[in-house]
């Protein structure tokens, strides 16, 4: 008999040799029928595998928060996929197909590519192969055999060749079909239930763009149709919410390839919320004590081999460029810069803390193929600043950082308290030549960190491996509405580069003693908060930053002159107006103000000019009566004011 720790810490003692599957059958037949795979001492292991001594035990199944009982799912579906491309393109050849956060893929290498008609095709051959219920069978071969096995698949042949001598060459088989595959996966076919191919794509081999292209198709499946109804309901939702498709109707950004992947261009619509987005943010920085600066967006290298920004950072910066005797960097941040304005001068402990901010332009080095709209981009506007503290100011700040993230997200914005978690985020111990080496630095910074965390009563997780290679940070995952986790805010504890830069002010005791630096963003780049603000709200921005806030719309002819005098003393206000005086019917152009996202329409016919009266209708609540141009201004003003 053997002992297995199972995940709630009991003990359950089983035969030596019993399955995952044996042991999840002791425990609850249900639990048996609904599990995927096992981890057995951290490594996740196929159903079939043997218990041969004592061990812990994490069952997983489909419903599980992790990914892992459904990587296993989905891995069995992109067989299914596999097979049922080679029983209808027998001459295609297999490379890959893995399962990913949401379902999988396979890459075929076909003549052309899959139309829709062949997509079908697959769709249907996939479920005749669920309904036939195959056996999916495990076995092992040494590299010669496994060699001549898969020789009329070159694809599988080179991923053989480049496995380390005496690796285990596993293969999984379910009837006519066997391929490559480490696992794990379900016992059979029919284990599967619902199935949807949701797209196609080339992907190149191996991601390398010197490789053939392939044809790839995605894929989903589900132990349940309505768990496959609801997901396509909210691949539905997504498709509204994409920032791309709102940018485009709403004529906020554009893209152009004679400009370059990764460089949108803003529109005056995406222009005016930019405008409206940094002003906002500096206004508050400037009422708790920042003071901004400008600095070039360009530096010569030696300024990042000092910051170690060169040695940790270089494959996600530009290359250098030869000038004369420099040569030169697009930055990829601007910290170094604010290290130099500090050192400009003699600072006091008395001077400390100071707060050095900057709407500043930062370059990454983004693969075409990564680039998405504006949230992820080459040039980015970041909304960035640097604090120098004394050692005995560092709670207080970083309390402060995080009383203005949640006046920012939570007041302003209106996100709700439990979107928001808490992430320290630690440096990977095991993995430390990505960081800057110094272990009682990092071990303090951590450590600090994580008192003002708790001090301050804030609910946290950690998460090693997620620091900057200076220090740790605090990052604040936000829930997005299509159940996503995003960084946006954070704030980043950094005892490393004052260190490098030599930063000193002169204490109270008269002798030189070295700041801490805090980094800190609020809105992150203006680029991915714009297309984050875009999804959140399906491009019904709040009033304030709406790009236009009222539409009016004379309803004949007549009306044109009282609508232009009454757009003037809105404007005068601060308010942004347009008028829609084209030659068309009143309800075409309510629908197109709609379809715009325009916050509030005005109807101007006969009895409101004769009454110097507005017809008011809001984008949110329709029709709302009638007001003065006085009451309908303060209306507006007093909604802008309180950012509603």
């Amino acid at each position: 008999m053997i002992k297995v720790t199972l995940k709630d810490g009991s003990i359950l003692e089983v035969e030596k040799g019993s399955t995952i599957l044996d042991v999840a059958k002791k425990i609850s037949e249900g639990l048996a029928r609904n599990m995927t795979c096992g981890e057995v001492n951290g490594e996740i292991k196929d159903l079939r595998y043997e218990l041969n001594e004592d061990c812990s035990l994490v069952i997983h199944t489909f419903s599980d928060d992790d990914l892992e009982g459904k990587k296993a799912y989905w891995h069995t579906t992109s067989h299914i996929m596999a097979q049922a491309v080679k029983r209808l393109f027998p001459d295609a050849k297999l490379a890959i197909g893995p399962a990913i956060e949401n379902g999988f893929y396979y890459d075929f290498d076909v003549e052309k590519p899959f139309t829709e008609e062949d997509k079908k095709n697959i769709e249907q051959e996939m479920k005749k192969i669920i309904k036939e219920n195959l056996s999916v069978e495990r076995f092992s071969l040494p590299r010669k055999e496994a060699l001549e096995l898969m020789k009329d698949e070159p694809y599988k042949v080179e991923l053989i060749e480049d496995l380390p001598e005496g690796e285990e060459i596993s293969f999984y088989k379910q009837g006519d079909f066997t391929d490559l595959c480490a696992g794990p996966h379900l016992v059979s076919t029919g284990k599967v239930k619902s199935i949807k191919i949701l797209s196609s794509s080339g992907a190149y081999w191996r991601g390398d763009e010197k490789n053939k292209m392939l044809q790839r198709i995605y894929a989903i499946s589900f132990p349940k149709a309505s768990q496959l109804e609801e997901y396509l309901q909210f691949l539905e939702e997504a498709k509204q919410r994409d920032h791309r498709k709102i940018g485009k109707d709403l004529e906020i950004f554009m893209t152009h390839k004679l400009v370059g992947a990764g460089l949108p261009m803003y529109l005056p619509n995406g222009a005016t919320i930019r405008m409206i987005l940094e002003r906002y943010i500096q206004d508050k920085e400037i009422s708790l004590g920042y003071e901004h600066v400008y600095t070039p967006s360009l530096a010569n290298v030696e300024l990042y081999k000092v910051s170690g920004h060169w040695d940790h950072y270089k494959d996600d910066m530009f290359p250098a460029m030869k000038m004369d005797n420099e040569e030169m960097v697009l930055r990829p941040m601007n910290c170094p810069h604010h290290m130099l304005i500090y050192k400009s001068k003699m600072r006091s402990y008395r001077d400390l803390p100071i707060r050095i901010g900057e709407l500043a332009h930062d370059f990454r080095y983004e693969a075409s193929g990564s680039v998405c709209g504006l949230e992820r981009v080459r040039e980015m506007c970041q909304n960035d600043a640097h604090l120098f503290v004394r050692p005995d100011q560092i709670k207080d700040e970083v309390g402060k950082i995080l009383n203005l993230i949640k006046e920012v997200y939570q007041k302003d914005f209106g996100f709700p308290a439990s979107s928001f978690k808490y992430r320290l985020s630690l440096r990977d111990k095991n993995n430390k030549e990505k960081y800057i080496d110094n272990d009682e630095m990092w071990e303090t910074a951590e450590s600090q960190l994580r008192e003002i965390l708790t001090e301050l009563g804030i609910e946290f997780y950690e998460a090693e491996g997620e620091a900057a290679f200076y220090g740790p940070k605090i990052d604040i995952q936000i829930k997005t509405a299509l159940n996503h986790d995003v960084t946006i805010p954070t704030c980043q504890l950094d005892f490393a580069l004052p260190e490098r830069f030599e930063l000193e002010y002169i204490g109270e005791d008269g002798k030189a003693h070295r700041p801490v630096v805090i980094h800190r963003a609020i809105l992150g780049s203006s680029d991915r908060f714009i297309s984050f603000l875009l999804e959140e709200t399906k491009g019904n921005l709040p009033l304030w930053l709406a790009p236009t806030q009222v539409r009016i719309l004379p309803i004949t002819d007549n009306q044109h002159n009282y609508c232009h005098e009454l757009k003037d003393e809105l404007v005068k206000a601060g308010i942004r107006v347009e008028v829609d005086d084209r030659n068309e019917k009143t309800g075409y152009k309510i629908r197109e103000a709609q379809m715009h996202k325009i916050p509030y329409m005005l109807i101007i016919g006969q009895k409101e000019v004769e009454e110097n009266l507005v017809s008011i209708r809001s984008r949110k609540d329709g029709d709302i009566g009638t007001m003065s141009v006085e009451e309908f201004k303060n209306k507006l003003l007093e909604e802008i004011k309180n950012k509603k």
